[in-house]
């Protein structure tokens, strides 16, 4: 009987200890339920999206089309678009330009090639609006782009474009436009 109840104890604990450690396993061994996109019937596999109508325009309207000259800027720079400005401004910008556009990011210690630009600089403070725009949107471009001619930077800004749209783009340059060099 002795033997018996160490037995069930030793049970029990094990038992404690395997469903304590399969609490902690759900990742490792979770199953994907179904993805409604997987089992819909908008496109056959492999099969191409369909063409965009001839001379049609997206909803927000074109930022920029090549040949277009340089764009203009169409938001007012009122204390709204400056707030809206630095607060997208420390999420997309700040890592690599620092908090206040100096070049000193967090990122900049390890980027290589070519650091950030110090923005508070005369000479990127000399630039249009238009530039701004297009280097936010477009990134930095290799001297070999040939997708934008008129656009000719060298380095290694991503685009952003896909993560901003075109007011808030136009609302890190007006909050650009507020940085002052360092004293």
């Amino acid at each position: 009987m002795r033997l018996f109840k160490q037995l069930l104890v030793v049970f029990a604990a094990l038992g404690v200890l395997a469903a304590a450690l399969m609490t902690f396993s759900y990742d490792v061994i979770k199953i994907d339920w179904i993805v409604f996109m997987e089992i819909q019937d908008s496109f056959d596999d492999q099969e191409k999206p369909l063409a965009v109508p001839a001379q049609s325009i997206p909803v927000d309207g074109a930022a920029y089309l090549p040949g277009m000259g340089e764009p203009v800027n169409p938001v007012p720079a009122d204390e709204a678009s400056i707030a809206r400005g630095a607060q997208l401004y420390q999420i997309h910008c700040a890592m690599c330009h620092g908090d206040n556009g100096q070049g000193n990011g967090t990122v900049a210690a390890f980027l290589v090639k070519k650091k950030p630009a110090n923005l508070t600089s005369e000479a990127v403070q000399a630039k249009s609006d238009g530039s701004w725009f297009l280097t936010i949107s477009y990134g930095i471009w290799n001297p070999s782009n040939t997708l934008f001619p008129e656009v000719q930077f060298s380095g290694q800004m991503p685009p952003l474009a896909e993560n901003l749209t075109i007011r808030e783009r136009w609302d890190i340059v007006n909050y650009l436009r507020t940085l002052k060099a360092a004293e």
